[in-house]
């Protein structure tokens, strides 16, 4: 009997069910419902987010896919293609940290592999509570251990990303993983199901009883009982998603099969039902010969595991035998659970019982689709407000302070667990502002980065969504890259909540506007709703993956000083902002005042002048201003200076001297030339009506900043980088 409390354990409301038995003329069985509460669920049917995301731009003249795949996919030329995407992976992540963020890099693995690209390149956005908290701490050491674990097993370079730390996120870490991948262009598959009559495999590994309701979990509110969740979590296997892996690649390459789907959220149900609408056609399987790792499995456990490592498969009929033999050589299971159909239904067998029977265009494509309330959060005003601040009376401490931040502080403690070499394509070790991939047999280089701001996000969630665009694309252009594609992961709370709901809106607003002005269609990306633990929400946190090309490797810029005696010049103008900065959280514990503003067209233009200057090979160093502000980005750029180079700068300008130091404005950047390439540099900006103003000279081995002619910081380059270099290990107490 399907009551109300059945219904709310599936996450479906009463509306909802009788819609289902509208669309489907019948009462369903609980298998059946079971489909429709993974498939209509938040995390799998974008039912509240897709009235807001139709915003964004999506096409473009390099596009090969859009939104609606596995990951998108951008032409570069050559006969080659990019494909990427972002996913999160964040109640898995809460619930068992170590097998939470590797499940997430071998899910996204296989959203790229499965689209006939060989993975390249890993990254990964993590947010985590103060790492005062023990708990914070073991999260984190466990998500950092996933990563790493899974990662390096499968050879696939983990080359950047970014972490935050912030209070929201004591209950709900995030845990957003990138894949970027290199295929040929005319070797590209996709999710269908084609062919009436030719077989459905199942490969990889066997199902077990791991996963089950995943998907519906990342669709709801975590509470107290978060003990009941632990089956929910997947248990991965890197090496044996290495074999499928390269069997699929093989199968690929010799042209052996129709379509290919991952078996991810939602497993079987999803990936049966997503190929066989995508086709319009109908697919029939027998749960039976499903290959089964634990006893007395039901239909409904089958249909909804989320086991990790295993692909649904469509073999042209005449080659199954050879996709079987492929799998069999990397020991791996190929086995026909099925066939293609007419009718555009789903239908499913057990013990010669059919105990699912669907039409596949109502699991897929006729959820419901909510446009939520919205509303504006009443915090906003209270919280743009900012009583005055007192100066500091020591400005060499407070740089110190603020390179101790966990936010700003050094990486390495994260980053040296990953393999970042493997693959020999890794052209710029993490650190860096963007990472930067050789692609083999070719002058031309692939950049990478994610960001986004949350605090940015929560004070002004349009300022927020524009900035995370801006600012990768800033990053991209430090190097000498131009942006060609997006995808992004949205975390926010839940969106039943108005507020929450306008937050998103907002920021979908703002994501929209910067990716028209930076002209970055966007090939697709992840929601993440319901990140909320006890009716606390996260801060909304868009983080933006964007991925830039650089024709001549041989042009790309690093953000370390190079030699002494360059002219240090700030591209962009400095401005009275310091509400949303790192220097207020770290200094006064505070989370207030208006987020930096941003002129679109301004910063791309920043971007074209730094671009211009790397093309002509003129630029020694570039790093882009960010979190901390001015101070951070000149100390930084002595710290990633391979012989730790210091340098001397004045400003000259009609400020208050921590706004000026630490003020997060946006479209500067910090670049380095050589004297008598200075004017060339000016020059350009000035074409492209930028201000450009020299502020010093690198050299020496001390951090020297002086305004308007008086010396406010003087430290050994030493004893900063110390400070910022080791803070995450003395947290962990590592040597």
């Amino acid at each position: 009997m399907i009551d109300k409390k059945l219904l709310d354990e599936h996450n479906l409301t009463m509306e909802e069910y009788e819609k289902i038995v509208e669309l489907t003329g019948k009462e369903p069985n609980i298998t059946e419902l079971g489909i429709f509460s993974l498939m209509w669920s938040e995390h799998c049917s974008y039912k509240s987010s897709k009235v807001h995301l139709k915003k964004l731009p999506t096409s473009g003249n390099n596009v090969i896919q859009g939104p609606g795949e596995n990951a998108g996919i951008i032409d570069i030329g050559d006969g080659l293609a990019v494909v990427f995407k972002i996913e999160s992976h964040n109640h898995p992540s809460f619930i068992e940290p170590y097998q939470g963020a590797a499940t997430g890099i071998g899910g996204i693995l296989r959203d790229i592999f499965t689209m006939g690209a060989r993975p390249i390149a890993l990254l990964d956005t993590l947010r985590f509570g103060p790492l005062s908290k023990p708990k914070n701490k073991a999260i984190m050491d466990g998500v950092v251990s996933g990563i790493s674990g899974y990662g390096n097993s499968m050879g696939v370079p983990t080359v950047g990303g970014d972490i935050y730390f912030n209070d929201c996120y004591s209950l709900n870490p995030l845990v957003n993983v990138f894949c970027l991948g290199i295929a040929e262009k005319e070797k590209i598959f996709y999710a269908r199901a084609e062919g009436v009559g030719n077989p459905v495999l199942y490969v990889g590994s066997k199902t077990g009883r791991d996963g089950i309701h995943g998907a519906t979990m990342a669709s709801a509110e975590f509470d107290q009982d978060l003990e009941q969740k632990r089956p929910n979590v997947q248990v991965g296997d890197p090496f044996k998603e290495k074999l499928l892996l390269e069997a699929c690649l093989e199968v690929m390459e010799k042209d052996l099969i129709v379509g290919i789907q991952d078996m991810g959220a939602a497993g079987l149900t999803c990936s049966t039902s997503e190929m066989a609408a995508n086709s319009g056609t109908g697919i029939g399987i027998d749960l039976d010969l499903v290959p089964q790792r634990e006893e007395g499995m039901t239909p409904y456990e089958i249909m909804l595991s989320e086991s990790q490592e295993r692909m649904l498969i469509v073999s042209k009929k005449e080659r199954v035998k050879e996709v079987q033999e492929i799998f069999a050589k990397w020991d791996l299971d190929a086995i026909i659970i099925g066939h293609v159909d007419k009718g555009g239904r789903l239908k499913a067998k057990a013990g010669g019982k059919t105990v699912v029977d669907l039409p596949v265009d109502a699991i897929i494509n006729l959820c419901p689709v909510y446009e939520r309330e919205i509303k504006e959060p009443v915090y906003l005003e209270q919280e743009a407000l900012l009583d005055s601040i007192p100066l500091p009376e020591n400005f060499n401490q407070t740089l110190l302070k603020l390179l101790s931040s966990p936010t700003v502080a050094n990486k390495e403690w994260v980053y040296r667990q990953y393999d970042h070499m493997v693959q020999i394509n890794t052209a710029f070790l993490p650190g860096a502002d963007t990472s930067l991939l050789k692609i083999k047999d070719t002058k031309k280089a692939l950049a990478l980065t994610l960001d986004g701001n949350s605090l940015y996000s929560y004070l002004n969630p349009r300022i927020g969504g524009k900035i995370a665009v801006s600012e990768a694309c800033r990053n991209l252009a430090c190097v000498g890259a131009r942006p060609i594609g997006v995808t992004n992961c949205l975390n926010f709370g839940n969106p039943e909540k108005p507020e929450i709901m306008w937050q998103f809106a907002e920021t979908v607003e703002g994501i929209a506007q910067a990716c028209r002005i930076f002209e970055i269609p966007v090939t697709g990306g992840n929601v993440s709703f319901y990140n909320d633990t006890e009716a606390v929400s996260i801060f909304p946190t868009p983080v933006l993956g964007v991925v830039g090309l650089l024709d001549d490797i041989t042009n790309a810029v690093s953000p370390g000083f190079k030699e002494d005696e360059d002219a240090v010049v700030l591209l962009g103008e400095n401005r009275e902002e310091l509400g949303a900065s790192e220097y207020l959280k770290c200094l006064f514990d505070l989370e207030k005042g208006i987020p930096p503003q941003i002129d679109l067209e301004a910063e791309k233009r920043v971007h074209e002048v730094c671009i211009a200057a790397a093309s002509q090979g003129i630029l020694h160093s570039a790093h882009d201003i960010s979190e901390g502000g001015l101070a951070v980005c000149l100390a930084e750029s002595s710290f990633l200076s391979e012989e730790k180079i210091g340098f001397n700068v004045d400003l000259q300008d009609k400020m208050r001297t921590d706004v000026l130091l630490f003020g997060e404005t946006q479209s500067r950047i910090v670049v380095t030339v050589k004297s008598p390439d200075l004017h060339k540099l000016l020059e350009l900006a000035r074409k492209k009506k930028i201000k450009a103003t020299q502020i010093g000279k690198t050299g020496g081995k001390r951090i020297v900043i002086s305004h308007n002619n008086q010396e406010i910081i003087d430290l050994p380059v030493e004893e900063a980088h110390r400070v910022w270099k080791d803070t995450i290990p003395e947290i962990f107490k590592i040597k």
